[in-house]
């Protein structure tokens, strides 16, 4: 069983699908940390984030890098989408999520084109979304509650132009760009709590994994 769980960032998505994977019982890959450890790795390399071979060639950041907190923060955030547009950079990422992706048992992944590129075989596909000023303030909310960065210097009005600027480039780069699978499941949660909203997926792919 493959759940392929898409969306623009600060939906809800990566919430939705750890939640998902512990009640399956089974493994969850957030495949947007590989993207925001190849960012910050270019910049650990004083690299150009927009410079293809700088962005391959930190393709190679040691596994440790994973489990740093600053691959959360809003910065990080920016720096992965930047080398997200890459060909090269998502290649060498590609093998690696599908190898997850074929996990006996199952497994559940988050992202931008699991759906449409990583897994599109997968059993069930969700397309998680919401309105641009939600997704502003809950990442707002977010960066103040894990003290990531200093919610005095960077505005929510900021934070809303990111997620706006981060959404274009992630919808119009030409490689794998951030769209819904023809046959994903469209859910829309702008005015759902984080419980609310997984309850709502729950019993979507509950149906659509009951169905022949």
């Amino acid at each position: 069983m493959i759940i392929a769980v898409d969306g623009p960032t600060a939906s809800g998505k990566g919430t939705i699908a750890k939640r998902l994977a512990a009640h399956f019982g089974v493994p969850c890959l957030d495949t947007g940390l590989l993207y925001r450890a190849v960012g910050r790795q270019v910049a650990l390399n004083e690299g150009d984030p927009d410079n293809a071979a700088d962005a391959l060639a930190a393709c190679a950041f040691p596994d440790a890098l994973m489990e740093d907190e600053i691959l959360r923060s809003e910065e990080t955030g920016g720096l992965a989408s930047r080398v997200s547009v890459h060909p090269g950079v998502r290649q060498a990422l590609f093998e690696r999520q599908r190898a997850f992706a074929e996990t006996p048992g199952g497994a559940v992944l988050d992202g931008r084109d699991i759906g449409t590129v990583i897994a599109p075989d997968a059993d069930v596909k969700l397309f998680i979304t919401a309105s641009v000023q939600e997704r502003a303030k809950r990442r707002w909310l977010e960066m103040i509650a894990k003290n990531i960065d200093d919610e005095d210097e960077i505005p929510l009005s900021e934070i809303e132009r990111d997620v706006v600027n981060r959404d274009a480039r992630d919808i119009n780069r030409k490689d794998a760009p951030l769209k819904a699978a023809p046959d994903a499941m469209i859910i829309d949660t702008t005015s759902f709590d984080a419980d609310q909203a997984f309850e709502t997926v729950l019993e979507a792919v509950q149906q659509a994994l009951q169905k022949p």
